[in-house]
């Protein structure tokens, strides 16, 4: 039988959240500020929460930003294990006569793979694309597959890529929110990732180059993540930045100038941490409720969530918090660890936000014999679907029994009474 907790209130009153709107919308009002590029958006990195757009479904090519996805392919293909940083790869010709910005690469060299992604992330290099592709691919088509999947899994529904480094191709576009998705989950999946992308230069065979985002000079909370620029397109630039326990991405792309990206990306990503705060509701690992356990060998069970969930609110609004738990009023051992056994929402102002799924946080045996049939007992006369059936025939079974014996004594009294 399940049963519902009543809400778990967080003593704490937080900002008002954006009112009506859903987990990944944009603030319900906007800034009063525009972005000097063709198309902006401002993610919070640690939700996936949109709180500023600007023409964020505009189609545009790509250019280098397309490396994001090329680097998160090769870091999904190291972490199954398939391939390890210090794998050498094997320069071909084909990669070292690659045109537009490069890592300098020379034909039959052999480069360990993490030198190979230093260069994606840091001096953006083509040639180092088209090696990592032969490296995990055989050819560059088949990557441009894994990255088509990977855009289809990630819901970049507004993308189409054609080639693994992003220079000009008939049909190759994005758009600023495909982009803003793409930064957030590779983030979330790779973290690791930004220690390449923090590294303001780097030195190969001998030639020096600076990381092409120079905000990383600019603004110390600054540490990725990517530029791009074809003459299609314009300037492009992914920033994320950390200021204490809040994270955000700047997507800013067709700027018709260099320093105009790096300002308006800095704009927003100042605007972010200002204006809004990044909040934990419920910790990873931590019990959130007991729940009862029935024929086990513990009297119950600690419930939380596998994951961290937070949630972001403007800065400077009260609002409340509120945890919906919904429980079983209790649950069957035996149970193992990570058993989904329920979910608590998060409400804020009353209006939900997201729900996060509640499961054992430690495994329960199974009692011993007596202890199992004495639970047994009692379930049977208390749980559906059976104790309200049992209650219900002991109710009836009394009632007639009572019936009868009343019956029976009326008629006795009457037989005395002709006698």
């Amino acid at each position: 039988m399940k049963m519902f907790g009543k809400p778990l209130i967080v003593p704490v009153l937080f900002v008002l959240v954006l009112i009506s709107q859903s987990h990944a919308a944009p603030a319900s009002s906007a800034p009063s500020f525009q972005v000097d590029a063709r198309s902006a958006v401002l993610i919070d990195a640690l939700t996936g929460r949109i709180v500023f757009e600007q023409n964020p479904d505009e189609k545009i090519p790509p250019a280098s930003l397309i490396k994001i996805m090329t680097l998160y392919v090769i870091y999904d293909a190291i972490d199954s294990a398939h391939f390890k940083p210090t794998d050498l790869v094997t320069i071909s010709k084909r990669a070292w006569k690659f045109g537009g910005s490069q890592m300098f690469l020379e034909v039959g060299m052999q480069v360990p793979l993490g030198d190979i992604i230093k260069g994606i992330a840091i001096i953006s290099g083509n040639d180092a694309c088209v090696a990592a592709a032969e490296e995990i691919a055989g050819v560059e088509g088949p990557l441009v597959e894994k990255i088509n999947q990977k855009a289809a899994q990630l819901g970049l529904t507004s993308s189409s890529f054609k080639n693994c480094h992003g220079l000009p191709v008939d049909g190759q576009v994005t758009t600023a929110r495909d982009m803003a998705l793409l930064s957030y989950h590779y983030l979330k999946d790779h973290p690791h990732a930004l220690e390449m992308h923090r590294i303001k230069e780097m030195t190969f065979n001998n030639i020096t180059q600076q990381n092409r985002n120079k905000l990383l000079w600019r603004d110390r909370s600054v540490d990725g993540l990517k530029t791009g620029w074809i003459k299609e397109s314009g300037y492009h630039l992914i920033a994320t930045a950390h200021r204490g326990n809040d994270r955000f991405i700047a997507v800013v792309m067709g700027a018709k100038r260099p320093h105009i990206r790096e300002d308006e990306a800095l704009k927003l990503l100042n605007y972010g941490f200002r204006n809004f705060k990044t909040i934990e509701v419920v910790a990873a690992g931590k019990p959130i409720v007991m729940v009862p356990v029935w024929k086990g060998a513990e009297k119950e069970v600690p419930a939380g969530a596998v994951e961290a969930s937070y949630i972001t609110i403007p800065q400077g609004q009260a609002g409340a918090v509120q945890l919906e738990k919904e429980i079983p009023a209790g649950i069957d051992a035996p149970i193992a660890k990570n058993q989904k056994i329920g979910s608590v929402r998060v409400m804020l102002d009353g209006k939900p936000y997201t729900t996060v799924s509640l499961v054992a946080l430690a495994a329960v045996n199974q009692a011993g014999f007596l202890k199992r049939f004495f639970h047994i007992l009692v379930l049977s006369f208390t749980s559906a679907p059976y104790g309200g059936v049992i209650v219900i025939v002991l109710i009836a079974l009394g009632v007639f029994f009572g019936f009868v014996r009343s019956a029976s004594g009326s008629k006795r009294k009457r037989e005395n009474t002709l006698g």
